[in-house]
């Protein structure tokens, strides 16, 4: 069985301490998560730019903790995911069918997920992911928008913030980071920019029952005029990101 460094960290902390270990505080405290050496080289090349840790502390990730991955991509979050809540904990990776259908890789990478000591899969549609329910943390990155592509219901958005909410404990975090649109440009440039205006977000989550808890600027990209789709060259790897955490009430 695989075991992140940051839980054996924990766990002696956990044993000093006679108690529970203090949760983290700040990106420093993710630094062994990041040196894990079951990550590959291609992910830690990308942390710099991704600003993994500052993204960790802000989601509040702890050993031992149940995270849902959703909409994984190519799956980096999914193996950080794994690495910081180590063998004590579970990460669920959701790959909506659609997008398995559409693109091979998409298939490989929740095949991958899927292999993980510590990672369960899900490949459901896009407008039913089947999270377990009492989950700690859902994270979604740079995917958010896709809710609202053209090819889907007009209700998925709404869907997937309800079945969101029914699967996290109370108290449980809603993490989303996705590329900004322009105030006011409309829910139209999810599909043509790739991108979404900030306040369209929290309008949506709000109204599934969510309370926003904090959001961060450390993904901003001033030079982003936001007007571009995220894949034009000349921003491509470039954009201006918001960061949102919501919580379920209590």
């Amino acid at each position: 069985m695989r075991r992140s460094l940051i839980l054996a960290i924990s766990a002696a902390v956990l044993i000093a301490a006679g108690g529970f270990a203090p949760a983290p505080q700040d990106a420093g405290d993710y630094v062994a998560v990041l040196a894990d050496s079951d990550r590959p080289e291609a992910d830690t090349a990308r942390d710099a730019a991704r600003k993994t840790a500052e993204t960790l502390a802000f989601a509040e990730v702890e050993p031992g903790e149940t995270i849902g991955d959703m909409i994984i991509g190519g799956g980096y979050f999914t193996r950080v995911f794994a690495s910081a809540v180590g063998d004590g904990g579970q990460v669920i990776a959701w790959q909506p069918a659609e997008f398995i259908a559409f693109q091979a890789s998409y298939g490989e990478s929740i095949t991958a997920a899927d292999a993980m000591d510590n990672v369960s899969a899900i490949r459901s549609p896009i407008g039913a992911p089947e999270f377990p329910a009492g989950m700690d943390l859902i994270f979604t990155a740079q995917n958010y928008h896709d809710l609202h592509l053209q090819p889907f219901p007009a209700d998925t958005a709404s869907k997937v913030n309800a079945a969101v909410f029914a699967a996290l404990k109370p108290g449980g975090l809603y993490v989303i980071v996705d590329h900004a649109a322009a105030a006011g440009a409309g829910i139209g440039v999810a599909h043509t920019l790739h991108r979404i205006d900030i306040a369209d977000v929290k309008r949506e989550v709000e109204a599934a029952g969510f309370v926003l808890d904090a959001e961060s600027d450390i993904l901003v990209n001033p030079e982003d005029p936001m007007t571009a789709n995220v894949f034009d060259p000349s921003i491509r790897g470039h954009t201006s990101q918001f960061m949102l955490r919501f919580r379920k009430p209590a």
